[in-house]
């Protein structure tokens, strides 16, 4: 006889997602939105209730008749309106949780009444309380509200024997919390919670919003359309799509035609957001989030050094400048492979699974156990050098994985780079492993070429296989390239589909001689309290690349750059 099903659900902000054991392993079930569910509800021009994609979908046009994001308002007395009803926000998550168990039934052909329901851990008694009333209304019986840190930290650890402590940064889209969590004998304990109940993705996508807004405030000279809620339903929905390419991409072009239908002009927008602007934007918020983090490990007594692991979780730590943050302030690079967006699902079924009594195995993923970057020009131990390592796919990235960033030449003029890949964790390339690499000629074809950059780009599949890309912005010139087995590649390899171009000694020769050609350009220009020091440091300069001092001719470029950059 087959034993009763017990789900897990995640129920979120933005999206929701439901997940059961499967052969013995943890499982999202797809249900036709690759697993997950926007938590969003809606009526139809019908009136009947829509939920999910569908809901979303008329959000942009019918602002008035859909609700989003309602888990803000847990817990509280505060209601929304549909049409012309007034729903308590345990009714709209009823409808949330009703469609993930309607889903299920019809992949799994199985009944389906238990459930174990996510919540942050910071929720408190109301919440808790709403959110299993909401359960009950989808007509489930609620075997247990489960902490999210907890149900991550199962995603990761079901199957660790050894005691550990671990740090779970939860970044959604409405919501942030942050627990220290003790895992020791199959047993998660939750030492300490920290959070904000109102820091999420929304909050991200707002100021890309107000941003756009500025824009049609200047370009139109008006600004009624801030008032208008279809428009602002637009700019939102065009807000988060942008906000997920940055996750990725170092530019997102933003376009949207006929934001507004009356009026002789259409109003029509066209704007690009670069990822470093858009850090600009949260770096505020995301502090507040790291200030929440340091009281979460104080409040339990433990020092960051004392962690065993740093689990990302929620679709908003995919940003970039999250990773980074907390490598900053805790000392090690946290991990994502077990996707931000699944893994508290996938938790709460491991734990469903454990309430039925099966056995569970751990969740598996491909990961790549190296970070692959660039060869750029930047700081190395507060020294300009030429050996500086850009990180664009970190270590431990689910696969397949695509990432891209954006570098610069090194002068107005430059018409040839190289592009080293490397495969390694320290920040000088040279303590890596260099596996490949290609000349891209014949740059800056445009004037505005320099300003706008080389964007490149890392493909790596589970296969190992990493496939490269450059293309410069200005003129759309793109060259590209293959390794076959980067995740095996060593410094003997030969087996590579790439032209492999100067090694980095003479790179850095040609960057050398690059800077020597500017100071023959400003000998005549530059003042004479200069004049003899520009002659000295490039002197050194060449006396250092003969050598092959790399050291020295990276301190002496650095300065002077330093010094040709105020003359030219």
């Amino acid at each position: 006889m087959t034993s009763e099903l017990v789900v897990g659900i995640d129920l979120g902000t933005t999206n929701s997602s439901i997940a059961v054991i499967r052969r013995g392993l943890p499982e999202v079930l797809d249900g036709g939105d690759d697993g997950l569910v926007p938590s969003c509800v809606g009526l139809d021009s019908e009136g009947r209730v829509v939920v999910g994609s569908p809901a979303r979908n008329q959000a942009v046009l019918f602002p008035d008749r859909t609700v989003l994001s309602i888990k803000r308002k847990m817990g509280s007395d505060e209601v929304v309106r549909l049409g012309e009803t007034d729903y308590t926000p345990e009714r709209i998550s009823s409808y949330i949780l009703g469609e993930l168990v309607s889903r299920a039934r019809t992949t799994l052909r199985r009944d389906i009444s238990r459930a174990i329901i996510t919540v942050p851990a910071y929720f408190n008694d109301a919440q808790r309380k709403a959110t299993r009333k909401a359960g009950e209304l989808a007509g489930l019986k609620v075997e247990r509200i489960l902490n999210e840190p907890t149900a991550a930290s199962l995603a990761y650890e079901s199957d660790s024997s050894e005691a550990s402590k671990i740090l779970v940064y939860d970044l959604g889209g409405g919501t942030f919390d942050v627990s220290v969590v003790s895992i020791e004998q199959g047993v998660v304990e939750v030492l300490a919670t920290a959070g904000n109940n109102h820091l999420g993705g929304d909050d991200f996508d707002a100021l890309i919003v107000e941003r756009l807004n500025l824009h049609l405030d200047e370009e139109t000279k008006d600004d009624s359309h801030r008032s208008d809620r279809t428009v602002q339903a637009r700019l939102r929905h065009a807000a988060e799509a942008a906000k997920k390419k940055l996750s990725t991409a170092p530019f997102a072009v933003i376009e949207e035609d006929n934001l507004k239908g009356s009026g002789r002009t259409p109003l029509n927008l066209s704007y690009e957001l670069s990822r470093s602007a858009f850090e600009d934007d949260i770096q505020e918020l995301l502090q507040g989030s790291l200030d929440e983090v340091t009281r979460s490990l104080n409040d339990a007594q433990v020092r960051a050094g004392d962690l065993g692991r740093v689990l990302l979780v929620g679709g908003s730590t995919r940003m970039p400048l999250v990773s980074r943050l907390l490598q900053e302030r805790l000392g090690m690079a946290p991990h994502g492979e077990v996707d931000p967006d699944r893994c508290v699902a996938l938790g709460a079924a491991i734990q469903a699974g454990m309430e039925a009594g099966e056995e569970v195995g751990s969740v598996l993923v491909d990961i790549t156990p190296y970070t692959f970057g660039i060869r750029t020009r930047g700081d190395l131990d507060g020294l300009l050098s030429f050996h500086h390592y850009a990180p664009i796919i970190p270590r431990n990235s689910k696969l397949p994985v695509t990432k891209s960033d954006v570098f610069f030449s090194i002068t107005p003029d430059q018409a040839s780079v190289q592009v080293e890949v490397f495969q390694g964790e320290d920040p000088d390339t040279r303590n890596n492993t260099r596996i490949g690499g290609f000349t891209f000629d014949g740059l800056n074809e445009n004037e505005n070429a320099y300003e706008d950059g080389i964007v490149v780009s890392y493909s790596l599949n589970v296969d190992g296989i990493l496939d490269i890309s450059a293309r410069e912005r200005g003129t759309g010139k793109q060259i590209s390239g293959r390794i076959e087995d980067a995740l095996a590649a060593r410094p003997d390899d030969n087996a590579l589909e790439l032209d492999l171009g100067d090694d980095p000694d003479q790179a850095a020769a040609d960057a050398a001689g690059q800077l020597l050609e500017r100071v023959k350009a400003v000998l005549e220009k530059a003042p004479a309290e200069d004049l003899a020091e520009i002659k000295r440091l490039a002197k050194a300069l060449e006396g250092a690349v003969q050598r092959g001092d790399d050291e020295k001719a990276d301190q002496v470029a650095g300065e002077l750059s330093e010094i040709l950059f105020f003359i030219e």
